[in-house]
């Protein structure tokens, strides 16, 4: 991606995007950094390589065009109602406003754009797609007070994210179906403070860096390939799943830090309905991350007969392994960075 300054170009622009949504001080300001965003994502979609990437760029074009036009439209309403920096009450203009927010964010129940999108583009824009284009969005869903439809797009988007991953086969439709279910939380985490959605939404870009990594590193897309590619070191097949274990929330990897955060905040604010959905759809996501673990180790899989020498660069490999044992060990060294500070 960095051997070609016009990608360079595009990424600085999508960043200086986000940035001037988040820094905005007015509703104008933050749809004008969404559409520099948005229109600097779409050149870096586009890949000679891979046939689906104009399928995905245009499809990315046209959710988010459509959610940015009646985003312009709420600000227009609210500005002929009231001054720009005017905090939106409950209102129907608030409640456009959020479904657009949701839309472009991919959440439920507007996340139907993003698994099929997902499905047509490379590792490391699908990687932007889940981190960094989320957090616009989010942000300015920060700024809507409105607890009931974002507890509906709660419930909505774990039960989603859990059951939709179930019968997938390709890998970026996994992610992707992680993804919503992650974006449930980090919703959940929004609703009580800011701070706690930042930490959610920092351990979640982590693990799924961690795991994007690996699959781009081996070229894999589909499941029997995460079975077949490490006949000869079974030890890289362990580490890949325990990666996903700890990006599904099991407890003795780090994935379950950010989860415990927000259980613990759910349970002091009282909303333990909101916390059973949550923890149910969990147990949904980690059934299925269990499920590809069980395959891949109990099942005899067709090995060949001659050498398979992958050729792995070194210094990725190390970078690889260095993040995976974070990933892994990480919960257990935390306490004690705490006990020393």
């Amino acid at each position: 991606m960095f051997n070609n300054s016009s990608k360079i170009l595009f990424i600085t622009m999508m960043i200086i995007g986000t940035l001037i949504t988040v820094t905005a001080n007015s509703w104008l300001g933050a749809w004008m950094g969404l559409e520099i965003n948005l229109l600097s994502f779409i050149p870096l979609m586009s890949d000679s390589n891979n046939l689906k990437s104009t399928e995905a760029s245009l499809k990315y074009f046209l959710t988010q065009a459509l959610a940015s036009t009646v985003l312009l439209f709420s600000v227009i309403l609210l500005m002929l109602k009231n001054n720009m920096n005017y905090e939106i009450s409950n209102s129907f203009t608030s409640m456009i406003t959020l479904s657009t927010l949701l839309l472009k964010s991919g959440t439920a129940p507007f996340h139907f754009w993003f698994p099929n999108l997902m499905d047509g583009l490379t590792w490391m824009n699908a990687l932007l797609l889940m981190t960094w284009q989320k957090i616009a969005p989010l942000m300015l869903i920060s700024y809507l007070s409105m607890k009931n439809i974002l507890l509906i797009s709660v419930i909505l988007s774990v039960m989603i994210g859990a059951i939709g991953g179930l019968n997938q086969t390709s890998l970026r439709k996994l992610m992707a179906y992680s993804s919503i279910n992650h974006l449930g939380w980090m919703l959940s985490a929004l609703m009580l403070n800011e701070s706690t959605w930042l930490i959610y939404f920092l351990f979640y870009s982590f693990l799924s860096f961690t795991l994007i990594f690996m699959f781009n590193m081996f070229k894999l897309f589909h499941l029997n390939q995460l079975f077949i590619t490490f006949t000869q070191s079974k030890i890289f097949k362990f580490i890949l799943f325990m990666n996903f274990l700890s990006l599904g929330g099991l407890p003795p990897f780090l994935g379950f830090l950010p989860k415990w955060i927000v259980i613990q905040q759910l349970t002091f604010c009282n909303q333990y309905f909101q916390l059973l959905i949550l923890l149910m759809s969990t147990l949904i996501t980690l059934f299925f991350y269990l499920r590809m673990c069980y395959s891949a180790f109990m099942l005899n899989y067709y090995e060949n007969n001659w050498s398979m020498n992958l050729q792995i660069n070194n210094f990725f490999m190390n970078i690889y392994m260095i993040f995976s044992f974070i990933s892994i060990f990480g919960l257990m060294f935390i306490p004690m960075f705490f006990m020393m500070l």
